[in-house]
């Protein structure tokens, strides 16, 4: 685990880099001390690693006590000639510090080390104090000095001055170590992690001057490895060339070296001192292998394995708590292969294990299937989940041809017969079968799943991706199937997994739910008339789905071809009746289709104050397509979505896909259906979609509800519009006097905030939608 990623690396566990970390919150070298920088601004630095040299100073003083009687702190650039930034006495407070040392310019020159300390020779600390404080130097280089440090930096240590060697963008390593105290271990520090730098500062200086550290911190060695970068003359052959010769106008072929420059790495092995603390981690509060993340010094968070997560610690996820008969359907044909076969019941062990808990209302049986189906675990066979386990570990693979519909309807007929006092519970306990197969039936599923539907068996399926239709026709329902991408995959669908259970008690919708909802259907003649009827049945059963009124539901409907119509506005109809008597007029309109025209018409003429949109409601376009006309649809999508309004694309058919997904913006926001039959399937899915999302915070002032420019303003709880020749609660009415205006486009939001005058309206609470 890397601390430091550029050129200076510790290595140690994730517990010990935690501790660190925690330390940095902690460091505070406080006594009396006098801190001198010497910043190299040569050339060679350059103003960017400059920069960076101006930053770790800032960091160092965060990790010193800077007060008039404690820690002061003086800055000397060098380069050329050295240049007194600000001495000690200058700046006695942290604050003044760091913004001083912000101000300071890039000089540029020469890398005049050796003179640099000659100054200090000469001059001493300036604005120090008496002998009895101690000096601590603090060079901050890349080490290329321009001459020799040696004798002076020898000098500058027999005064007892305490010298730190700071290596600064590639530092040459070896003659940091010449102008650093001993052991150069502890006096050898890199600024490119400004963090870990600090800590290594403090570390040192706590073991001569400082106070003692926290209680409980410790200071430890760790292996670390210096870095640097070197340019190195390298021999890359010998090529052929041409010399003169001594016969006029001739030229003798020969070999001639050819050498080329390249820079390689440079590994300088060390050790470095850091000063560690406890963290919240240490009492190990995570329980079923979640991993510890400690946040500061008293706070952390638990990352939980799959199926745990109940509380902070990574308890069980007790989510079952419905009470159901649960069957589980194994594929056990030869198509799933024994590896296959292996996986589901080790995903069915997994979630039983995060699922079930020792005191579980559940009834839970395991059937397996091929030619033939067994149930070698009845329903409500056993009652604690040892004695489960067990019989699961004992299931054997049995190969055989994949006769999923004869499974279901054989299930159907007797899988739940020998559930205990049968007699009493049937009819009071839901009845749910989940098919675990990766193998497409070798028989029809269609009848037989409809034939179990009909018996009040609740069907979910598991599969992968490429059985997603089968399994969507077993189930009735796509928000029933359950697909995962590969084998590890699997395992992560185990909370969708317990959700769906528990659904089947709990139906879900957003009946009360308040929704500005549009459907756009593509009428154009890429879907034909046949098609387009199908698409208007579906909008007349989705709007069942909604409480439609002023107050919780409004729905508005627009058809397009080569250009969009309203067939009715968000406020045109206040029942359902109504609204669905509307449906049954829409026309079809054919022509070509223009998608990008229609959600434009959705921005400007539906979405907005005056057509009905209510401020502070959710609001959602579910676009019908066969993903004709569809490539000038992605701009004015993504104008709809920054102004709050969601987009779903329900496309039908064959697409290109990457078309389409740029107008949905998300796969998120994407539903492709194969064909218009199964359109019908994807009605749950698709109005549970639409619920969740209408269920976010929204932005009172996207999309903009001020007409006629006007700016929307927010305020705690609601928004107000600030108007320029209008007026109005929403800018709606000309200032008697104002000369007339030529019509505006809708406005765009503007959001600020304020809690200055005007009208007030609190229809909604503020809130950002994501």
């Amino acid at each position: 685990v890397l601390l430091a990623l550029d050129m200076q690396e510790i290595y140690a566990d994730q517990e010990t880099i935690g501790k660190i970390s925690a330390a940095g919150q902690l460091m505070q070298c406080s006594a009396s001390l006098d801190v001198l920088f010497l910043l190299d601004g040569s050339y060679s630095i350059g103003k960017g690693s400059f920069e960076r040299a101006k930053h770790f100073a800032g960091k160092l003083c965060d990790a010193l006590d800077i007060h008039p009687d404690r820690v002061h702190v003086g800055m000397i650039q060098f380069s050329s000639t050295p240049h007194l930034e600000f001495p000690l006495d200058s700046y006695l407070t942290k604050q003044e510090v760091k913004e001083r040392i912000k101000r300071i310019e890039f000089r540029g020159g020469r890398t005049e080390t050796s003179r640099a300390l000659k100054y200090l020779l000469r001059k001493g600390f300036p604005g120090g104090r008496n002998s009895s404080v101690p000096e601590v130097l603090i060079i901050i280089s890349d080490g290329k000095s321009q001459g020799s440090t040696v004798m002076p930096a020898m000098q500058v240590k027999k005064r007892h001055i305490k010298v730190f060697a700071v290596g600064i963008k590639f530092p040459r390593w070896e003659e940091l170590y010449v102008l650093a105290s001993k052991p150069t271990e502890r006096h050898v520090l890199f600024a490119g992690d400004a963090d870990d730098a600090a800590n290594g500062l403090y570390s040192t200086l706590t073991g001569s001057f400082c106070s003692a550290i926290t209680p409980g911190c410790k200071v430890e060695s760790y292996p670390c490895e210096h870095r640097t970068l070197e340019t190195v003359k390298d021999l890359a052959g010998n090529y052929m060339c041409w010399k003169g010769s001594k016969q006029p106008n001739a030229v003798q072929a020969s070999l001639c070296p050819f050498y080329r420059w390249k820079r390689i790495l440079i590994k300088h092995p060390s050790r470095c001192f850091r000063t560690v603390c406890p963290d919240p981690c240490d009492s190990q509060p995570c329980q079923n292998g979640g991993t510890c993340v400690p946040e500061g010094l008293d706070k952390y968070h638990c990352f939980c394995p799959m199926g745990y997560g109940g509380d902070i610690h990574c308890a069980p996820k007790l989510s079952l708590e419905c009470s159901v008969d649960l069957l589980f359907l194994m594929d056990s044909s030869a198509a799933v292969t024994l590896e296959g076969f292996l996986r589901y019941k080790a995903f069915l062990k997994r979630f039983l294990q995060a699922a079930m808990g020792w005191d579980s209302p559940m009834n839970v049986g395991v059937a397996q299937y091929d030619n033939d189906v067994r149930i070698p675990i009845e329903v409500g066979q056993h009652k604690d989940a040892f004695s489960l386990m067990k019989s699961i570990d004992a299931l054997n693979f049995t190969g055989g041809e994949t006769l999923t519909g004869r499974a279901l309807q054989d299930i159907a007929q007797h899988s739940f017969r020998s559930t205990p006092d049968f007699v009493d519970m049937q009819g009071n306990l839901p009845r749910v079968v989940v098919l675990l197969t990766d193998s497409i039936s070798q028989d029809p599923v269609a009848e037989a799943s409809q034939y179990a539907r009909d018996r009040d068996l609740f069907l979910i399926g598991v599969g992968s991706s490429f059985m997603r239709a089968e399994l969507t026709k077993v189930t009735g329902n796509p928000k029933q199937t359950i697909v995962y991408s590969d084998p590890q995959d699997l395992f992560n669908k185990i909370p969708e997994l317990q959700r769906i259970i528990c659904s089947v008690d709990n139906p879900e919708g957003c009946q009360a739910q308040s929704l500005d909802l549009a459907f756009v259907v593509d009428a154009s003649s890429g879907v034909g008339l046949e098609n387009f009827l199908q698409l208007r049945s579906f909008v007349r059963s989705s709007c069942l789905h909604f409480s439609i009124n002023r107050d919780v539901t409004q729905i508005a409907l627009v058809v397009y071809g080569s250009r969009a119509h309203t067939v009715f506005a968000l406020d045109t109809h206040t029942s359902n009746a109504a609204v669905l008597q509307a449906i049954n007029q829409v026309p079809f309109l054919g022509g070509s289709a223009s998608a990008g025209s229609a959600l434009l018409h959705i921005y400007g003429d539906v979405m907005t104050v005056q057509k009905g949109a209510r401020p502070g409601v959710s609001k959602v376009v579910v676009m019908l397509t066969n993903g004709g006309g569809m490539k000038d649809a992605a701009i004015p999508a993504q104008q709809l979505r920054h102004n709050g309004i969601l987009v779903f694309v329900v496309v039908i058919g064959d697409v290109q896909r990457d078309t389409v997904l740029r107008v949905a913006g998300s796969p998120d926001y994407l539903v492709h259906i194969s064909s218009y039959e199964d359109l019908q399937y994807y009605q749950d899915f698709i109005i549970e979609r639409i619920c969740e999302e209408a269920k976010s915070p929204v932005n009172l002032c996207k999309p903009n509800p001020c007409m006629n420019e006007g700016v929307c303003i927010l305020g705690p709880g609601s928004y107000h519009c600030e108007c320029h020749g209008w007026e109005g609660p929403h800018c709606e009415s000309r200032v008697r006097g104002d000369s007339p205006r030529f019509p505006v486009p809708p406005p765009h939001s503007h959001e600020q905030q304020s809690s200055s005058g005007l009208q007030h309206f609190s229809r909604a609470p503020q809130h950002t939608r994501r």
